[in-house]
């Protein structure tokens, strides 16, 4: 990795990946691969968690930024920066995992999709980590342009697989060992808030909560009718934007 041939290889790997990881995504979509399209596949096992249809425009955000760190780190100024090499071939195997999601959930094995779903977590927070973000030293750049995409997109992934076991859990009519829906959607926000306040406070990660905030008022506009459900997110987006100023102000303090 540390030859300058090695860092091209790896460069042009990254650029291809991204490109196609969108182009997949994109035909998918305006083509509608096996005949429906991601949102009409979803529609197919509805379940209490998915959020309403207009929060996965973030997809839109992912692939902006995704595509400013894939031309920022193509750039000949980057090749003596370190985080080409603590992100490696994570960032292939990840745009691998997502494109492998995509012909799974469209061909309906719901259930097996769950694996390349739980690879592309491993592998974002594999490079959040050994990025350290919210913690290293590094330009403003380095935080725009690198950082705050994968920020951005592990905050998705985050929920993505959450929403993925419970589609996975529909097609199986699997009975909630007797607990309804409702209980067991109010249980995963409560968890998803405790790991968003968990990277706050280690963290301080502004972008990754903000994306967790951003799906919890997509379940509220998608189950209003649903109290528990509707009071739950409600006070985990309250208790999460809390957390947020008052990390932001005790920051500033410091200074």
């Amino acid at each position: 990795m540390s030859s300058l041939k090695g860092m091209t290889l790896l460069k042009g790997l990254n650029i291809g990946a991204f490109l196609v990881t969108v182009l997949v995504n994109a035909l998918a979509n305006t083509l509608a691969l096996n005949g429906r399209t991601t949102g009409e596949i979803s529609d197919l096992y509805p379940n209490l968690f998915v959020p309403a249809g207009y929060v996965f425009s973030i997809w839109g955000l992912i692939y902006t930024l995704l595509l400013i760190f894939v031309v920022y780190q193509a750039l000949p100024t980057q090749n003596e920066k370190d985080f080409l090499q603590k992100i490696s071939y994570l960032f292939l195997l990840s745009s691998i995992a997502n494109v492998s999601w995509l012909f799974l959930w469209h061909y309906e094995k719901i259930v097996l999709s769950n694996v390349p779903m739980f690879i592309l977590l491993t592998t974002l927070i594999a490079i959040y980590l050994r990025l350290d973000i919210g913690r290293s030293d590094v330009s403003l750049k380095d935080k725009l342009f690198v950082h705050l995409p994968f920020s951005v997109y592990l905050g998705w992934i985050t929920v993505a697989p959450i929403a993925n076991v419970a589609a996975a859990l529909t097609a199986m009519n699997w009975d909630g060992w007797g607990i309804s829906q409702s209980m067991w959607t109010v249980s995963v926000i409560i968890i998803a808030s405790i790991i968003t306040i968990a990277v706050i406070a280690t963290r301080k990660d502004v972008a990754y909560s903000l994306v967790i905030v951003w799906a919890l008022m997509g379940i509220i506009v998608k189950q209003i009718g649903n109290q528990s459900i509707v009071l739950t997110a409600s006070i985990s987006i309250v208790v999460i934007v809390t957390a947020l100023v008052m990390t932001r102000i005790r920051t500033t303090n410091r200074r």
